[in-house]
């Protein structure tokens, strides 16, 4: 398995491995997102800006996380060029437990590393204790918690 900054034509993947976790998510009834936002145009738009990551094998794209440079929702209080920002984290279903939400995370940190960033900052819905435990075992602290509407989300940070 490799990871890399997504090329354009891994639009199509992407968008379908964020479907495939909404509806994964919708089916576990904990939903988070909505299988429709991921539309392969808005997906295009977004790999065109340079804001995935893919972890592939072979060729097949197995999980994705998206990579900002500011989050002006969940981390308005951020240092301006401080950090970097991961959302949207998935992995297709048949690679589940299998290192792939680990290598995209190790990206992401050498990533901000290389880009002279401080912090590779993240987010998640507070009552989500598996995805909770997947962070704290790769490294990060938990920053606070901070309220956005009827939720709870945690906010994660590693010192680069």
């Amino acid at each position: 398995m490799r990871t890399e900054i997504a090329r354009p034509s891994d639009a199509v993947a992407i968008a379908a491995v964020l479907r495939e976790a909404a509806q994964w998510l919708v089916d576990q009834k904990i939903p988070l997102w909505l299988v429709s936002d991921f539309t392969d145009d808005s997906v295009q738009r977004d790999v065109d800006g340079g804001l995935y990551v893919v972890a592939k094998a072979s060729e097949a794209v197995v999980g994705v996380v998206r990579l900002q440079r500011e989050d002006p929702v969940f981390w308005p209080d951020a240092e301006p060029g401080t950090s970097a920002f991961l959302h949207k984290l998935a992995v297709r279903r048949a690679w589940a437990g299998q290192g792939v939400s680990m290598a995209l995370l190790a990206f992401g940190c050498q990533h901000a590393r290389s880009l002279g960033l401080r912090y590779l900052r993240l987010d998640c819905v507070a009552d989500r204790q598996p995805l909770r435990r997947l962070y704290e075992g790769f490294g990060f602290t938990l920053n606070d918690c901070v309220r956005k509407g009827s939720r709870e989300f945690a906010r994660y940070q590693i010192v680069l």
